[in-house]
């Protein structure tokens, strides 16, 4: 790989370029598509919902698109009946638009089917296609190994008039699923199996979402493919790696029609993911066996998942934008994009104090009954989001992890005897600790030093800080938080992570009962929430936590 190709961003940055962008601009160089403009296509198909893999090929074609002063396509690769419906044609539209990109109109590769029916009718009159009665499993018997050539179907050789009236029958619907296919004339001898005579047309009885029950033939991936960017006048159909291998066939259907001015096709490595799982099927199958909540679970990488978790569009284009465009497939740490997330929401959240496994603190020699409002900075790095003003009273909760009655050894926080610091309030120390019957721990009590408030020039420091919220005025919350949805399990395969989702209970700034639904902070010292848009409605507010405050990404 060149480290063009591994420095380089898929959406075509201010100055950036990559592999891609070199072959366009050679292209463009030589007036190859006489004075066309650069046209590219996104072209998922509607069987499911977008994943974060398929933003990279977003960023990759719009932004490419742009770069050049072309358009992007939105094309439905609709041709599919079984698995394909209208639900996820609007959640694709609204994922391709959230990430920040638009089109001209929604085109779908089920609009061309009449012309697609012509293009097989022509194949079928200069002897290039025929109308073969082997099942699908003969069909791959006869096809041959990687080793050995494949055999001819004894269909082969019917007259052009024969298969013309076969092909008009399968369409007419006299033809079951699966009794007869229309198949590629090429050479079954090729070492390209994808060569030996494919399948482009088969039967299928199924009502299909954009055509109702017109058509009962649909053509295959492989042959609308090339048909679908021929027909929108696509300059550069950029593909992932898996279609390099069908790339021959890709250009042999445009050859075989005689088709002026061909695409051409460039793939380039697909976004792998570490602990993530990108496979629509394997996602799709998750939803339907309710092991997750649908397409949109925060834990699931789809672009609607990472919406509600509360990622944002710019911290997604980012990390597309770092890992660049490579002919090579390889891993990426999660941790990056997890870094981008985290760079993205730090500069523009307000903190608020979030405690969990809450302890009880008693100040015994602040005033009784007295209470005051303290101003807390709400983004430590940028002053200009300014100041909250936070109750504070003599009872506070502090978070369960800030005391330990036998601290460990460089344990700063509060420990009998051992004095920190409230953040942006008092020091206290602490002189008991209060147990129930069982020996559960329920309160402490602290004396506390009024000369110590923050802001007011005190010298005296202390190695701990730690967060509290006002005891009477705090209000109880729901926090969500995620680990990988799937582990790798004894035999490698992939499993449902069981510790995928932890809920637990938490007590929170008064302000934070006003959170609406979408709304992001940072929990001081925890990490980046965002209200979910599903239950921040009810009671209590749930929040999502989005990503921690550490990143291991170097």
């Amino acid at each position: 790989m060149s480290d063009t190709e591994k420095s380089s961003g898929p959406g075509g940055g201010p100055g950036a370029t990559n592999f891609i962008h070199a072959i366009i601009d050679r292209d463009l160089a030589e007036n190859k598509y006489a004075e066309r403009p650069v046209i590219t296509r996104f072209p998922p198909e509607p069987n499911g919902y977008l994943h974060i893999g398929h933003a990279k090929s977003i960023c990759l074609n719009f932004g490419t698109a742009a770069k050049y002063g072309g358009r992007c396509n939105l094309r439905f690769d609709d041709t599919n009946p079984v698995k394909e419906d209208t639900e996820y044609v609007d959640s694709i539209e609204a994922d391709v638009r959230w990430l920040g990109f638009e089109w001209g109109n929604s085109l779908f590769a089920s609009d061309y089917f009449n012309q697609m029916y012509a293009c097989a009718v022509k194949l079928i009159e200069k002897g290039s296609a025929f109308v073969c009665d082997l099942s699908a499993d003969e069909i791959r018997t006869y096809r041959g190994t990687l080793t050995t050539p494949g055999k001819e179907s004894p269909y082969r050789n019917r007259s052009a008039a024969e298969n013309l009236r076969l092909f008009e029958e399968m369409r007419a619907g006299k033809y079951a699923d699966g009794e007869k296919v229309l198949r590629a004339k090429i050479d079954m001898a090729s070492p390209n199996i994808n060569l030996r005579d494919p399948v482009l047309y088969r039967i299928a009885h199924a009502t299909h979402h954009n055509t109702g029950d017109k058509w009962c033939i649909y053509p295959m991936y492989d042959f609308a493919h090339p048909l679908e960017d021929a027909i929108e006048s696509v300059t550069h159909s950029i593909c992932t790696l898996e279609f390099e291998d069908h790339r021959p066939l890709y250009d042999w259907t445009l050859a075989a029609l005689a088709w002026p001015l061909p695409p051409q096709q460039i793939e380039f490595a697909r976004l792998n993911l570490s602990n993530t799982i990108m496979s629509k099927r394997y996602l799709k199958a998750l939803v339907d066996k309710g092991d997750v909540e649908g397409w949109d679970d925060p834990r699931m990488p789809t672009i609607a998942g990472l919406r509600r978790r509360g990622y944002r569009p710019e911290s997604i284009r980012d990390f597309c934008e770092r890992i660049g465009v490579s002919k090579s497939n390889s891993i990426v740490d999660i941790a990056l994009l997890e870094h981008c997330v985290r760079e993205d929401l730090q500069p523009i959240v307000e903190s608020r104090h979030v405690v969990t496994e809450a302890i009880k603190v008693v100040i015994t020699n602040y005033p009784a009954g007295a209470s005051e409002e303290l101003p807390l900075e709400n983004n430590k790095d940028d002053a200009t989001m300014g100041l909250r003003r936070v109750p504070f009273s003599g009872e506070l909760y502090i978070d369960g992890t800030d005391f330990m009655e036998l601290p460990e050894k460089k344990y700063f926080r509060l420990f009998p005897g051992n004095e920190v610091r409230l953040k942006g309030a008092y020091f206290i120390r602490c002189n008991d600790v209060i147990k129930d019957a069982a020996g559960k721990i329920v309160e402490l009590r602290c004396t506390y030093d009024p000369a110590t408030k923050s802001g007011g020039g005190e010298t005296r420091k202390v190695k701990g800080t730690i967060h509290w919220v006002e005891a009477k005025t705090a209000v109880k919350i729901e926090l969500r938080l995620y680990g990988c949805l799937m582990l790798d399990g004894e035999n490698g395969e992939s499993v449902l992570n069981p510790a995928s989702l932890t809920v637990k209970e938490a007590w929170a700034e008064p302000s934070l009962a006003a959170a609406a639904p979408g709304e992001r902070f940072q929990f001081f010292r925890r990490g980046y929430y965002i209200a979910d848009a599903k239950r921040t409605d009810g009671a209590k507010k749930v929040f999502n936590e989005i990503v921690g405050l550490k990143s291991s990404w170097k």
